[in-house]
């Protein structure tokens, strides 16, 4: 078998196996081929199970809305009046303050504007601010600090302004 039809035996069967990289060693003939395929980085212990695509039709609730819905039963000990969302708008890594050791940008009952910068999202290496975009104060923080976040996951829980 010549050269090449082996390496297109190689080709295929990547292609068969989904492989990104394969590397073969004979005595006559070494070849490694790979795909070009940009790196993915999942922390150690991540589940890989939950990345899975969103069926067609299941869109994602929007950043800001109330959390509590007509006909939905209370959580005891919670509050009554609904309560505004904040959500991610894209997926990363959630940060609180703008550097290790720093104070965090808003803390429980912190009071937020519309500008307000709430956390950073850290996505692709580019540290990207997220405001608030609701006036109230802030009553619960539900994601932890440098923790993988997805798009649409809710960040923040915020009791609207008086009126």
């Amino acid at each position: 078998m010549d050269t090449v039809e082996k390496v297109r035996q190689l080709i295929a069967i990547m292609a068969e196996h989904d492989l990104a990289e394969l590397e073969v060693e004979e005595p006559d003939l070494r070849v490694r081929i790979q795909k070009n395929v940009p790196p993915q980085y999942l922390p150690p212990g991540m589940n890989y199970a939950h990345l899975q695509p969103v069926p067609v039709g299941q869109g994602f609730r929007p950043a800001l809305q109330p959390s509590t819905e007509a006909g939905q039963e209370t959580v005891p000990g919670t509050r009554e009046e609904k309560l505004l969302e904040i959500a991610s708008p894209m997926v990363g890594t959630f940060y609180r303050s703008p550097s290790p050791g720093a104070d965090p940008y808003v803390t429980i009952g912190s009071d937020v504007e519309p500008d307000t910068v709430v956390c950073i999202i850290e996505a692709m290496k580019v540290m990207n601010e997220i405001k608030s975009e609701v006036t109230g104060s802030i009553v619960e923080i539900l994601v932890q600090d440098a923790e993988p976040i997805e798009f649409g996951q809710v960040l923040f829980l915020v009791e609207p302004e008086a009126e």
